[in-house]
C-alpha cells in the first residue's frame, strides 16, 4: 500500500494564505491612504470650486464673514456644507457629489433658478446645524448685543425646529441686498417724483371703474367695479390636487364693490408709511395727538423689505396682517371712500372671473403641476399658464410688476399668484361644512390666524387654482425678528404675502 506524503502541500498552502494575506493588508493599506487622499482632495475649497457650477458661489464666499473676518480665521466648504465626521459626513458627500457631478456634466448653469437656490428653503438642505454647532459651541458670547441674546435664548428655549441660518443665512455667501437684523433709517424716506401732489381724492359718483388718487401724493392705483353675483365657492371632490378645506362647494352671494386692479404697490404702501410712521417709536409704542399720525402707521422695518427686488409697482411685501388692516384704515380716512381688506368669498368671487373650472384660465391642474419625479425632471407644460400668473415656473424666484401677466376676465392681474393676498376672514379649515350664510359671509367669528388666499411667485401651479386656501402663521413667520415684543408690523420670515384693496359701494354711489 502507497501513502501519499502531504506535508509539502500542506506547507506550499499555508505560504500561500500568508501571501495572500500579506498582500489583502497591502492592498487594504493602499486603499486607505488613496481614499484618505481622495477624501482630502475632494473636500478642498479648489477641489469644490472647480466643478461646483454656482456662478458667483466663491466670489460671495470670499465676501463673507466666514472669509473676510478681523481674525483671519477661515471656514471651508465643506465645514458647513457637510455634517460633522462621524455624523453622516461620507454618506452626505456622496450625496451631494452625485448631485453636483449631475449638474456639472448635464445642466445648463444658465438655466438654474439660482434665486431660488439662495432663498431658505432651498439653503437648508445644504448647510447642517451640526457644522454650525460645530464651531460655534458659545452662543452667548460677552461680545453678544442685546437682540443677539434675545435671539439665541429663543433658539436654546423654542419647541419648533429652528435653523441657525434662519438669522445668518448670509453668513457664508454674502448677498448685498440680504435681509440683515438692522433698522433701515432711510425706508420710505427718498421721494423722486417732480409732479405736483393731488390734492384731493377720486370723487365717484356712479359704480364703475375709477382711478385713487392719494393727496399729497403723486401716487395712483386703480379700483375695478365689480357687480354683485352669485357663484359656486370652493371646489368639487373631483377636482385634481384639491385640499379638504376647499369643501363642500356652496352658492354664495356677495353685493357689489370695488377691488384693486393690482396687489398694493410698494409706492402706494410707502404713501402710507411716510405719513404714518416714526422713525423713532419702538414696537408697542403708539402716537396720538399730530394730525398726519392720528393712525399711528408701522415701525421702520428690520433690513430690507423688498428682498432687494425693487419697489415701485411691484407689490408690496413683508409686511402683517395687521399692518395691512391699519393701511386700508389710513387710505380711508385720506380718501373719505371704505376701504379694507377683501372677504374670502370677494377675493374668490373677483379671482374666478365668472369661471368655473379649477383656473380662470384653461388648464388642467395635474398637467401643469410640477410634483412628481418625471415632471421635475422634464417640466411641466407652462405655455398658457405663464401668460396669466407668476408662479414657481416663471418667478425667478421673486416678485414681479403687474404688466408681466395679462388680466382674468374682470380685468384684474395677479388675483392668483405673484404674492398671496391677505382676506379679514379668520381661518377655519371646515368652515365652509359649518357656515349657513350664503349671503356675504365674513368668516368665523373668531380665530388664531387669518385666511390667505392666492398663490405666490414660490407656489406650484396647483396652488394657484381659484379655491386654493391658505393661512397667515404669525409665529413662523417671526422666528427671527430679535425684538421684544416681536413686531406687530413686518414679518421677518415671511416674502411672499402681499394685498389688494376693497373698496365698499354704499347707497349714495348710483349703479
Amino acid at each position: 500500500m502507497k501513502y501519499k506524503d502531504t506535508r509539502r502541500t500542506t506547507s506550499v498552502g499555508r505560504r500561500t494564505k500568508v501571501w495572500f494575506f500579506i498582500l489583502g493588508l497591502f492592498v487594504c493599506l493602499i486603499v486607505l491612504i488613496s481614499g484618505k487622499k481622495v477624501m482630502k482632495i475632494t473636500s478642498s475649497n479648489n477641489y469644490c470650486i472647480s466643478c461646483h457650477i454656482h456662478p458667483s458661489s466663491d466670489r460671495t464666499w470670499k465676501l463673507s464673514t466666514h472669509y473676510n473676518n478681523q481674525s483671519g480665521q477661515l471656514v471651508h466648504c465643506v465645514e458647513c456644507h457637510l455634517p460633522p465626521e462621524g455624523q453622516g459626513y461620507l454618506f452626505a458627500k456622496v450625496r451631494h457629489g452625485l448631485k453636483d457631478a449631475y449638474g456639472y456634466y448635464f445642466r445648463d448653469s444658465a438655466k438654474i433658478d439660482w434665486e431660488k437656490k439662495n432663498l431658505l428653503e432651498s439653503a437648508k438642505g445644504f448647510v447642517y446645524e451640526e457644522s454650525c454647532l460645530k464651531c460655534h459651541q458659545n452662543l452667548f458670547p460677552v461680545t453678544l448685543s442685546v437682540d443677539g441674546g434675545n435671539a439665541h435664548l429663543f433658539y436654546t428655549t423654542s419647541n419648533d425646529p429652528l435653523n441657525c441660518i434662519n438669522c445668518h443665512l448670509n453668513v457664508g455667501h454674502f448677498d448685498k441686498n440680504a435681509l440683515l437684523h438692522a433698522h433701515d433709517t432711510n425706508f420710505g424716506v427718498t421721494v423722486t417724483s417732480k409732479e405736483p401732489p393731488f390734492t384731493e381724492p377720486a370723487i365717484v359718483t356712479r359704480f364703475e371703474d375709477f382711478t385713487e388718487r392719494i393727496p399729497g401724493t403723486t401716487v395712483s392705483f386703480d379700483m375695478v367695479a365689480l357687480p354683485g353675483g352669485t357663484f359656486n365657492m370652493g371646489s368639487p371632490e373631483s377636482e385634481a390636487l384639491r385640499d379638504p378645506d376647499e369643501g363642500p362647494v356652496r352658492e354664495v352671494t356677495v353685493s357689489g364693490f370695488w377691488i384693486g386692479r393690482t396687489e398694493v404697490t410698494w409706492d402706494e404702501y410707502l404713501a402710507f408709511f411716510r405719513a404714518t410712521g416714526s422713525q423713532g417709536r419702538t414696537e408697542g409704542q403708539t402716537v396720538t395727538g399730530s394730525k398726519t399720525d392720528a393712525i399711528s402707521g408701522a415701525t421702520p422695518p428690520w433690513g430690507a423689505p423688498d428682498q432687494g427686488w425693487g419697489k415701485g409697482s411691484r407689490p408690496a411685501i413683508t409686511m402683517s396682517w395687521h399692518a395691512a388692516t391699519v393701511y386700508c384704515q389710513w387710505l380711508s380716512k385720506v380718501t373719505g371712500k371704505k376701504y379694507r381688506l377683501p372677504t374670502e368669498a370677494e377675493w374668490e368671487y373677483a379671482c374666478r372671473g365668472g369661471t368655473r373650472t379649477p383656473y380662470f384660465f384653461e388648464g388642467n391642474p395635474k398637467k401643469l403641476s410640477s410634483q412628481g419625479f418625471l415632471k421635475k425632471l422634464l417640466g411641466p407644460d407652462t405655455a398658457n399658464i405663464a401668460s396669466w400668473v407668476i408662479y414657481n415656473r416663471n418667478s425667478e424666484s421673486k416678485t414681479e410688476e403687474p404688466s408681466a401677466v395679462r388680466g382674468n376676465p374682470f380685468g384684474l392681474k395677479n388675483l392668483p399668484g405673484n404674492v398671496a393676498e391677505f382676506c379679514s376672514d379668520f381661518y377655519s379649515a371646515g368652515y365652509y361644512k359649518a357656515d349657513s350664510i350664503r349671503i356675504n359671509p365674513c368668516g368665523p367669528e373668531s380665530g388664531q390666524e387669518h385666511v390667505i388666499r392666492g398663490g405666490s411667485f414660490k407656489s406650484d401651479a396647483k396652488d394657484v387654482r381659484s379655491a386654493a386656501r391658505d393661512f397667515t402663521k404669525t409665529r413662523a413667520w417671526l422666528v427671527t425678528d430679535p425684538q421684544m415684543p416681536k413686531s406687530i408690523w413686518w414679518y421677518s420670515d415671511c416674502i411672499d404675502v402681499g394685498f389688494r384693496v376693497v373698496c365698499e359701494a354704499d347707497s349714495s354711489v348710483g349703479k
